[in-house]
């Protein structure tokens, strides 16, 4: 294919360009110019140069990309342009590193706010694997793509959405509520391009097949299964387990005497245990309730709720709002309505929240000002917790505080996900998202 130096003619669109094998080697084998490297193809015309009838100037950029690992845009060409080109390529991959950096929390900067389409507040905002996300509102779930752009909404015909997430970049699976004297509600699967219903899931109880409202939901990417938590109409509250792959149903963990299962409002695989974590939390119920499953013993392997201790309670009495495990910390994380973050060790079913405060932080909040409830997220050994208008990131063994993110717009922050590399926090007051991104490393 090359010459006996190395190098390499092409003809884009009627312009000339040379390069060298070792800078088409960095497209990857999988990309169609690092595939030209392979000694099975022959597409050279007569003049000893390969004809590509595509756009030159973009060809030029994406060549330039190649050799220093740099992008550099001219303003004559679009982004959408050089996406479609990079595309055809198969140099996507290779334009988004170029584009932002490997995720880290300290380094974020907002990249882009995008105002949605649809009247009142959000239920939720999930990142797509690949840069994308999903806003979800009433029972319409709006889908954009990695460049923001937004694909045909998925429409639920006034069911309201109570989750949603990615099984993979293509498809989005749907919680939705149960309407009464309606046989809807349950869980879909849903193509992320076209908005189209690739799927229904099923529960059977009793091998009867029936109608329920589903929840929250979790992924387990490592043996493909999908968790919601699930309400019937005769008491059949629980865990609903179905597989990614077939779509049927695998197994059902009913909830114990005392445990609200049905009602949860965070469900949380945990990877190096094989096990579930479900948490019912307030203002859902008037206790709070964190149990860690194990679906093959059917059993419930550790628990902890705060009944019993809110009964003479004061308003201003900490109440758990979110929770997360923490795999390598062995604990649980929670957060109340001051900012507080508190631990739950796994390792014991005794003893209480070990509570670190925070408060100093909510000085500047104005008694009666709107608020939305904590969230909290993990990734990459950083934890993230938002609280009204900001996220906060903490680090190291104590988690300090080393970064707020904050905008002047949009109002307290209800929901925020991490995926893709990205960070996208949904606002409630003016139906607006962020997006947050690190840049690139320098190249020195």
């Amino acid at each position: 294919m090359a010459t006996g130096s190395g190098r390499v003619r092409f003809n884009v669109g009627g312009k000339i360009f040379e390069t060298t094998t070792t800078t088409l080697a960095n497209a990857g084998r999988n990309s169609m110019l690092g595939a030209l490297l392979d000694d099975d193809w022959n597409l050279r015309s007569s003049t000893g140069e390969y004809f590509i009838d595509r756009n030159p100037a973009c060809f030029g950029v994406l060549l330039d990309l190649l050799r220093s690992g740099e992008l550099h845009l001219p303003p004559n060409i679009s982004e959408k342009l050089l996406y479609r080109e990079a595309l055809f390529y198969g140099l996507l991959d290779h334009v988004r590193s170029a584009r932002w950096g490997p995720f880290d929390g300290n380094r974020l900067h907002l990249a882009a706010s995008v105002a949605g389409g649809a009247p009142g507040d959000g239920t939720a905002v999930r990142a797509s694997p690949d840069g994308g996300c999903c806003i979800a509102h009433g029972s319409v779930a709006h889908v954009y793509d990695w460049m923001l752009d937004e694909h045909h909404p998925i429409n639920l015909d006034y069911q309201q959405i109570n989750d949603v997430g990615y099984i993979d970049s293509g498809n989005i699976v749907v919680t939705a509520r149960e309407r009464p004297g309606r046989a809807d509600g349950g869980m879909g699967l849903f193509s992320s391009s076209s908005g189209e219903l690739r799927h229904r899931f099923r529960v059977s109880h009793d091998n009867k097949v029936k109608t329920f409202t589903a929840g929250a939901l979790s992924f387990s990417n490592s043996t493909f299964k999908i968790f919601a938590s699930c309400k019937g109409r005769c008491n059949e509250y629980g865990i609903g387990v179905w597989d990614q792959i077939t779509g049927s149903q695998l197994d059902f963990f009913y909830q114990p005497p005392g445990c609200s299962f049905g009602d949860a409002d965070k469900l949380q695989w945990i990877e190096g245990d094989s096990f579930l974590m479900v948490a019912t939390l307030f203002p859902r119920t008037d206790n709070c309730s964190i149990g860690i499953l194990d679906f093959r013993e059917k059993n419930m392997v550790w628990s902890w709720t705060d009944e019993g201790t809110v009964a003479t309670a004061s308003l201003d009495e900490k109440r758990v709002l979110h929770a997360i495990v923490m795999e390598d910390n062995r604990s649980v994380c929670v957060v109340n309505q001051y900012e507080d973050l508190g631990f739950l060790d796994l390792r014991s079913n005794v003893g209480g929240v070990r509570w670190s405060s925070r408060s100093k932080l909510m000085k500047g909040k104005v008694r009666g000002e709107e608020s939305c409830y904590p969230k909290l997220v993990m990734h990459n050994g950083q934890l993230f917790s938002s609280m009204n208008d900001s996220i906060s990131v903490f680090c190291g063994p104590e988690w300090v505080l080393t970064t707020t993110l904050r905008t002047s717009f949009g109002g307290p922050i209800c929901d925020f996900s991490i995926g893709g590399d990205r960070l996208f926090a949904l606002h409630s007051e003016e139906n607006v998202f962020d997006m947050w991104e690190s840049p690139t490393e320098p190249i020195l």
